[in-house]
């Protein structure tokens, strides 16, 4: 790498460092409460909102390996915001359902989400947050494509 290019290396290891990481924490917080990580509200969330789920479909949606999700839902299933219940055709399949307890916390996430993040855009502005996130969508593409 050139010298000339360090720096904005630097630059982008610093904003990393000290701004990068916080989003993390931004959109994790609301579900800790819970006893949560985003990423099983976010299971919990495409459960609520979709009939017939199987931990497949999940699995396939995300691009991950069928025992990343199971080990997600697993917290979900033992803190009781998921039930699972066989297929009627195919007792094999089992379908996941957000307990009354799951469908109740799902909601009061997503109320905490919506607060944080229109306090976000309040910031930052409508037009702006549409630019961030063009800019994350196609900073995202290209890194799949290089891969």
């Amino acid at each position: 790498m050139a010298e000339a290019e360090e720096p904005l290396l630097d630059a982008f290891i610093d904003v990393y460092m000290s701004s990068l990481k916080y989003l993390d924490e931004f959109v994790s917080e609301p579900a800790k409460a819970y006893h949560l990580s985003f990423e099983q509200y976010l299971i919990l969330r495409e459960i609520t909102r979709n009939d017939h789920v199987t931990l497949m479909d999940i699995a396939s949606k995300r691009q991950v390996t069928r025992s990343a999700i199971s080990r997600q839902i697993k917290v979900l299933l033992k803190q009781g915001y998921l039930q699972q219940q066989p297929d009627e055709n195919d007792r094999r399949r089992l379908y996941l359902l957000a307990t009354p307890a799951g469908t109740k916390a799902e909601k009061a996430i997503r109320a905490r989400i919506n607060r944080r993040f229109q306090g976000w855009v309040d910031v930052y502005g409508d037009k702006r947050a549409h630019e961030i996130l063009h800019f994350i969508q196609e900073f995202s593409q290209i890194t799949r494509m290089k891969k």
